[in-house]
């Protein structure tokens, strides 16, 4: 069978699929079924909202704070409040679930991905980058500064990210 744009199809029930939908659906399935079992094995009870909110950190890397969580995700759930969010984002960043990245006071984000790894904070556009280099990897988790206990280490740099360096550089050959 092929669907109108002459791909593979199959049906389930009274619907019709094409393969690469099947292979989504499956895939954000899998995915879920990660998220679920890994709320589970960090002592979290894996509500709709919590599930909703852990899946759109992994699929969105793009920083989000409170706000950009909520806003992506309140009209999917509707019973969904900033408090929980804000609630939420917070249990996930003390369970080592996500990263809590506090760029300033005004500015806090999050990072579902926890592996070792830099930001960059550009101050002109106020996009955070994910640097992955060399020296990421070496980052250490936990170690004891001058018996000092040290239990999470964040690298930030700040400056001027190349986006905003190039379109500075083509507006000045104009």
């Amino acid at each position: 069978e092929k669907h109108a744009h002459g791909r593979p199809t199959a049906s389930f029930g009274r619907r019709t699929y094409c393969q690469n939908h099947i292979k989504e659906l499956l895939n954000h399935h899998d995915m879920e079924m990660d998220v679920y079992h890994k709320l589970l094995e960090n002592g979290i009870r894996p509500s709709a909202q919590r599930l909703a909110i852990m899946n759109f950190l992994l699929t969105h890397p793009t920083h989000p704070t409170v706000d950009e969580v909520y806003q992506g995700l309140c009209n999917e759930i509707k019973t969904l409040s900033r408090t929980t969010v804000y609630n939420t984002l917070r249990m996930f960043a003390e369970k080592n679930l996500a990263q809590m990245i506090t760029i300033n006071e005004h500015h806090v984000c999050y990072d579902g991905c926890i592996s070792p790894h830099k930001h960059f904070y550009c101050n002109r556009c106020g996009h955070v980058f994910d640097i992955f280099d060399d020296t990421s990897a070496k980052l250490p988790k936990e170690m004891n500064i001058d018996g000092h206990q040290v239990l999470e280490t964040q690298v930030y740099y700040r400056g001027i990210c190349k986006n905003c360096l190039n379109n500075t550089a083509g507006q000045n050959r104009n």
